[in-house]
């Protein structure tokens, strides 16, 4: 066995993590993507990380701005994978369909080679919110290669209901593993840990390791951006004695609603409002554990974080609300100040492509007809995705422009140009076992017509995000959008494993218009014939992704 001397000098060790939110980082920066031993909940063990903590920096910007963010890829830790790519979740990428991020399953670029760097560059003219970023190679992100992306509006029409928003209100949730993403079997993740920021207790040894803080100060109004930064599981957000006033989902305000708890999926994103008026103490902050598995509760501390008071001692808190989650947040309930409306007419007839996808999971099943392949895996319309070994926007520069000539053959949908898309999510028994999923959808916000545990179609007002779960069998959850943004765009179930299992698509929108819309810099031309010319010792994590 390698000494953990040796390990620390081969891996590199961060410095030890504050208990309070991540830095932040400009719009304009640097972001070394580097192995670093860690321990949020005491046990040691090496991550992916940006500069070297978890979560890594906040970056953030204001509305209109060019965000420049040079990648350097600096991975060591073979039983990981070396090559990476960042998603920058949210953000439409209007012509910048190449800065997207998704190298695995390849649609919008190749991986980034370890010991290589690439120019992230992309403007953000028409939106702010909370975002987040995060690797799109594999299960990468699942070893903790996520941060915050946090675009500010100076002229915010909801500025006046809070007194305080910074990185000191970042608030990540997700589960801990303390075995390697590349050695997790799909559909068979154990969760440790639940996290809040930098620190979460271990459900199978609660040790008083540190949790994170959140400071307040008593009659400050502060705006916290919750992040479902995890790869899997949802959980409940709530704060002992405090309400909560919510004003956005996924990046989109909405007008305010008071909730005292909230259940949010993974990749999904709120701002609530949490107004610090109560006696000067330390009060729980809670996300509670609510998937299949890990540990619910907060006995000992865990699924917990620190919300103190200027002024209080420096100590968890001694008072436990046990009645939350007495009303919690309802999608029905969030209605978007902006644009409300659904595009296309007010009946479910009303859009101009309507996609009804059949969500389909077998347990240990086989990969594919015909094959013997063992496993869980996933399908939609029948059909299992398999990343090409193209980017699928490099098969559209190249002249492919119909679903039956890109790949992968069954998963690519192409889709017209200024026209309302409607986007249907059949669930099927099968999933008693494995779901809620929740699907993403990149390059656009969509409108949620219907939504799960509903059966009221809203073209009026329905909410508006870009990660929506797709409820329990009985359900038929519907979205909307409207095509504006030419270039393939990955829609799939963002917890990681069954996106590892195929559990997605590709909508190619406006093919024809993509190459124009999208010119590509010259370092994303390299990025392929680099990756390419790996050898799987390169590649970490057992050869790379295994789709």
């Amino acid at each position: 066995m390698i000494g953990s001397a040796i390990l620390f000098a081969l891996f590199g060790r961060a410095l030890a993590q504050a208990p309070g939110p991540p830095p932040v980082f400009p719009a304009v920066t640097d972001l070394h993507i580097k192995n670093a031993f860690l321990q949020p909940d005491g046990f040691n063990r090496s991550f992916v990380t940006a500069e070297g903590i978890i979560p890594g920096p906040t970056i953030s910007g204001n509305k209109g701005d060019t965000f420049k963010i040079n990648l350097i890829n600096e991975l060591t830790n073979g039983t990981m994978i070396l090559s990476t790519s960042i998603h920058w979740h949210g953000i439409f990428q209007e012509h910048t369909n190449w800065a997207d991020g998704t190298s695995s399953p390849f649609v919008n670029q190749c991986p980034i080679a370890a010991n290589n760097s690439f120019l992230y560059e992309f403007t953000v003219p028409d939106q702010a919110g909370t975002f987040w970023y995060h690797s799109h190679l594999a299960t990468q992100y699942c070893d903790q290669l996520r941060g915050g992306l946090v675009v500010y509006d100076p002229n915010d029409m909801l500025g006046d209901l809070y007194d305080v928003d910074d990185g000191g209100t970042i608030l990540h949730v997700g589960p801990l593993y303390h075995v390697p993403a590349p050695m997790i079997p799909v559909g068979s993740s154990v969760v440790e840990a639940g996290m809040i920021n930098s620190f979460g207790r271990n459900y199978f040894n609660t040790e008083p390791t540190p949790l994170s803080v959140f400071s307040v100060v008593h009659g400050l109004r502060y705006r916290f951006r919750l992040i479902h930064s995890g790869c899997d599981q949802p959980w409940n957000v709530s704060v002992d004695f405090h309400s909560l006033l919510f004003i956005e989902s996924d990046g989109i305000e909405h007008h305010p609603v008071v909730a005292d708890a909230v259940q949010i999926f993974v990749a999904q994103r709120y701002s609530f409002i949490v107004t610090a008026n109560q006696t000067v103490d330390n009060y729980w902050l809670k996300a509670n554990n609510n998937g299949a598995s890990g540990t619910p509760g907060f006995a000992g501390g865990i699924n917990s974080a620190i919300l103190r008071y200027l002024g209080a001692p420096d100590a968890e808190p001694t008072k436990n609300q046990t009645n939350i989650n007495q009303n919690p947040l309802k999608e029905t309930d969030m209605h978007p100040i902006l644009n409300p409306q659904a595009p296309g007419e007010p009946n479910i007839d009303g859009a101009d492509v309507i996609l009804n996808l059949q969500l389909f999971w077998t347990i240990g099943g086989n990969g594919a007809i015909g094959t013997t392949e063992q496993g869980n895996f996933f399908f939609i319309n029948g059909v299992r995705f398999f990343p090409p070994t193209v980017p699928v926007l490099l098969q559209i520069i190249s002249g492919a422009r119909t679903a039956q000539e890109l790949l992968p053959t069954g998963s690519v949908y192409t889709l017209p140009l200024n026209s309302t898309i409607q986007i249907s999510f059949n669930v099927t028994q099968v999933f008693q076992h494995g779901g809620p999923h929740p699907f993403h959808l990149h390059g656009h916000a969509f409108s949620g017509i219907r939504v799960a545990g509903s059966d009221v179609l809203n073209f009026e007002n329905p909410i508006q995000r870009d990660v929506i779960q797709t409820g329990m069998p009985g359900d038929n959850v519907t979205i909307r959008f409207f095509t504006d943004n030419a270039g393939p765009w990955f829609l799939h179930c963002h917890i990681d494993w069954h996106l590892e299992g195929g559990f997605a698509i590709v909508l190619a929108e406006g093919p024809a218009e993509t190459p124009a819309r999208n010119p590509t810099p010259e370092d994303w031309d390299q990025l392929c014939p680099t990756y390419d010319a790996l050898t799987p010792l390169q590649l970490g994590g057992e050869g790379g992704p295994t789709t």
